[in-house]
Formats: C-alpha cells, structure tokens, sequence
C-alpha cells in the first residue's frame, strides 16, 4: 500500500511539473471564464481568464485590439474569441476591446480619398482608446495580474493601434494622449507605426510580427499608407512590420519577424492561427527575460 502511495505522489509531483512547465506556452487550463464590461462611456472589452488562475496577480495581460479599417470589426468575432480564449487557457488575462470606429459611415473611408490629417487624427484616437482600456484594467481590483507585464496585440488596424501606442510614445501627436503604461511586448499582425525612427533604445520593446510581403494596404516595409500617390490626400508614409523589427535587430531588442511570401493583407486575418508561436514568444521575452532576434518564411497553417 505504501508503495502504491508513493507511485501516486511521484505522477502527481511529475505532472504538476510539467504543468508548470508548460503555463503560458501549452494549454494547462479549461474551465474558462469570459465577462463583459464598459471601460469608457459606451466602449466594452471582454475579459478571459482561466477560472483557476483568476486570482493569479502575476500572470501577464494581454490586450487585443480587433481589426476593420477603423470603420468596422468586433471584440468579439469569431477569430478574436478564439485566440482569447486559447491564450487564456495557457494562464494568460485577455482582454479584448472594442475602440471608436471614427471612419465608419465616412465617405472617403480610410483609403487614398481620405485626408492624412483624418488617418493621423483616426490612429491618435485609437491609441486613447488603448490607454483608457489598460487605465481601467489596472484601476479595477476584480482583475488579477502583473501590471509590469501588459502585452499589446493587433490586427490590421488594430496592429497599427497597438503598435502607435507602443512605439510612438514621444511622438509630438501621441506624446500627451494618456498616461502610457510599461508595455512588456507588443504583437502586430500586419501593422505599421507612422514612424519608426521614435523607436529608440529607451522604447525599444520587444516585438513579434507577422506580415505578407506583397500586402497593397498596410505596407510590409516603409510605404505610403494604401501605397497612396504623393499628390492624393490620403498620402501619408508608414514604416510596416519588417521595418520595424529591423529597427529592433539595430537597437539590440528582441524581435520575431513571421513574412509570408507574396502575402497579402489577408495575414492581418491568418496570423490569429500562430498563437502558439505567438505565446512562446511572450513567455521566452517576459517571463523568462530572454532575447531573441528571429525571422522566418511562413506559409498559411
């Protein structure tokens, strides 16, 4: 019988072992627990935790923001739900947000038609909306986790939100925004920042990319916004996803740069199926204090 005991304790002593082993990084979680709140006047995010690690004040954030051409997209779509929920089964806190579509409705939408004054003004409202999500998170005590380790990740025009927020903070139009949080790592699938040459040694916070190189609206290196011709409105200048981790790599940061080869924009949408990879990387650079410098051809899983 004793030895029986033994045995026992001996599986359960490896299992939890490996359990810890693999948090953050494999699926340790399954009874998950998503709630909805308003974060400011009628904006909402969805929050994800495991209901085993709700308490859990030193697992990392993670904060999603959707994609839509700032004129559409929801918190909660279908691919949204699905990496909050997969990221919250590994021990992360997700929080998926909604943010101020200013160019819905708008008849120049957000192309060449529209004036780079109203991109600027568009990207400048998104990175508020961000930091007020994040100011409530960290205010509100029903929320357990390390305000030292808040990750931003994006697609399409929520990559460029996220990535603005992360990179531009001594941008002379996103400098007084808000109160700017440490953000620990940033992940963008097919953003741009307005200019990289603001990420310095001081900024310089890690970074996993994914981007198709032939993208025609958000550019994979340094391009005007929509490839839009100097004399058009809308023409206005953007340093994209490989330009930004080859600033990182100059700045001795950590980086991950995933490039699909003749990839379009359609990657703001299939990056969602690397969040294993995605969550590896956030592990290795926050957790464990790691650096990295990767880059890689991907194809679509």
């Amino acid at each position: 019988m004793k030895r029986q005991i033994s045995i026992l304790f001996v599986f359960l002593f490896i299992t939890l072992v490996a359990q810890a082993q693999e948090k953050f990084v494999g699926q340790v979680y399954a009874d998950l627990v998503k709630s909805t709140h308003t974060y400011s006047d009628t904006l909402k995010l969805d929050f994800y935790t495991a209901k085993q690690a709700e308490n859990d004040s030193d697992r990392p954030l993670v904060v999603l923001v959707h994609g839509g051409g700032f004129s559409g997209g929801k918190r909660d779509n279908p691919m949204e739900v699905k990496f909050s929920q997969t990221l919250a089964a590994k021990g992360y806190a997700v929080a998926s947000i909604s943010y101020s579509l200013t160019r819905k409705g708008k008849p120049t939408g957000f192309g060449c038609a529209c004036p780079a004054s109203e991109k600027m003004a568009t990207f400048k409202q998104t990175t508020a909306d961000i930091l007020k999500a994040i100011a409530y998170l960290k205010s509100n005590a029903e929320f357990h986790f390390d305000a030292e380790k808040i990750i931003l990740a994006g697609s399409s025009a929520g990559a460029e939100g996220v990535l603005n927020t992360t990179y531009m903070t001594n941008h002379p139009d996103f400098k007084y925004l808000g109160d700017y949080p440490k953000i620990a790592a940033v992940v963008s699938l097919a953003g741009a920042v307005v200019d990289a040459r603001y990420i310095t040694k001081e900024n310089a916070v890690p970074g996993f990319f994914i981007h198709g190189d032939a993208d025609n609206l958000v550019p994979y290196n340094g391009q005007p916004h929509h490839f839009c011709a100097p004399d058009t409105p809308g023409f206005l200048p953007l340093d994209g996803d490989a330009f930004i981790a080859a600033r990182l790599k100059d700045l001795d940061a950590s980086y991950t740069l995933l490039t699909a080869p003749q990839g379009n924009h359609d990657w703001a949408n299939l990056g969602y199926a690397f969040v294993n990879e995605i969550a590896t990387f956030i592990n290795a650079v926050v957790n464990e204090n790691q650096l990295i410098q990767h880059e890689e051809q991907v194809e679509k899983k």
